[in-house]
């Protein structure tokens, strides 16, 4: 719980469950598995849901609720974009719809955040919100808690989410809430192939994908069908906003220049906000830094390198001398020093919704 974070698409994270488990390559370096396991391992919120194993500390996968953070959104007056549940995943099939309904009533009481949820269990995530009794559940626990706000408070200016009781209706007004954006986190195409056609079929304000840390292509156009009620041709036609960034921390794998490129192109010519987060550990020899000149750095031999030989990146080594730059050949120069630029160009494209 943060009323600031480093991750470079949000303003603050709200922590109100903590606790997951490895289910995919993308989980392996988990920062927020590794922090609850070293400096947060005492914490109440962390406590007991990592186990050490050879690799440093696994998930559990036991999920906590902190309810004592619940409300921490309604206390929050200046609008931020908070993303829910940073040390875990909401859609844990251990957390139950009941915790589900109560996050989702103080995120309808919050109309003046934006709510960023980001989700591995897209299956979980389509059902829950396609849930015709959801919007009625939500509503009637927002009804509840809203009757111990404050006059003046934004939740109040919810006309739609006070009266009590809303049988009757076809569905509570502002469903899905247009406040609150879902997406999935894909690694790689098979992962894409496995939770967009969720996403696509999951009502929501906006959606969107994290492809962090990335550690395949992805191709977004893919041809889509099977999702009743809609138009769309490719998988682009009904995503929001795409981040892509590549892996930071002690494992890291990088991430090739071309798999950034291909997704930077696929939404420049859908028109879908680009967000390019980082480089992380390793950063390309053409197209990262300003200034950063590889070829015949005396520096280089300092530097862990590593190549892209035959679809898959090879041993690290440090070079003498590097007489050519090369688009297929990785340096590790640390997060800090890769940066965010992509061709020389910092993407920061958000979605665009009106309330």
């Amino acid at each position: 719980m943060a009323d600031n974070t480093d991750i470079e698409w949000s303003d603050a994270t709200w922590n109100v469950v903590t606790g997951c488990a490895v289910v995919s390559p993308g989980c392996t370096n988990c920062y927020a598995m590794k922090l609850a396991g070293t400096r947060l391992q005492h914490h109440p919120s962390r406590a007991g849901l990592t186990q050490m194993s050879k690799a440093g500390p696994v998930w559990t996968g036991e999920v906590r609720f902190n309810e004592q953070w619940l409300d921490q959104p309604l206390r929050w007056k200046r609008p931020r974009r908070i993303f829910v549940a940073a040390h875990g995943d909401l859609f844990h099939e251990a957390v139950p719809d009941e915790v589900l309904d109560e996050v989702f009533a103080i995120m309808a009481l919050c109309p003046q955040h934006t709510f960023q949820v980001l989700t591995k269990r897209s299956k979980r995530m389509r059902e829950y919100l396609r849930d015709p009794n959801t919007p009625f559940r939500v509503a009637d626990m927002a009804t509840v808690v809203g009757r111990h706000l404050p006059d003046g408070h934004p939740g109040w200016q919810r006309g739609n989410w006070r009266a009590s009781p809303i049988i009757g209706c076809t569905q509570p007004a502002n469903w899905p809430l247009t406040n609150v954006w879902i997406g999935v986190s894909v690694e790689d195409q098979t992962r894409a192939d496995e939770r967009i056609p969720d996403l696509l079929a999951t009502p929501t304000a906006i959606r969107f994908v994290s492809a962090e840390p990335l550690l395949g292509p992805v191709d977004f156009l893919a041809f889509q069908e099977g999702i009743p009620g809609n138009e769309w041709l490719t998988w682009l036609d009904g995503i929001d906003w795409i981040i892509v960034g590549g892996e930071s921390g002690p494992d890291a794998r990088p991430m090739h220049p071309d798999w950034a490129r291909s997704i930077r192109d696929q939404c420049a010519a859908a028109g879908t906000a680009f967000f390019f987060k980082q480089w992380g550990e390793w950063a390309p020899q053409v197209g990262a830094v300003d200034g950063w000149n590889i070829d015949d750095n005396p520096e280089i031999s300092r530097f862990d390198h590593r190549d892209w030989e035959g679809g898959h990146w090879g041993e690290p080594y440090r070079p003498m001398w590097c007489d050519e730059v090369d688009d297929d050949t990785v340096s590790r120069i640390g997060k800090s020093r890769a940066g965010r630029l992509l061709d020389g160009v910092e993407h920061n494209a958000m979605p665009e919704v009106a309330r």
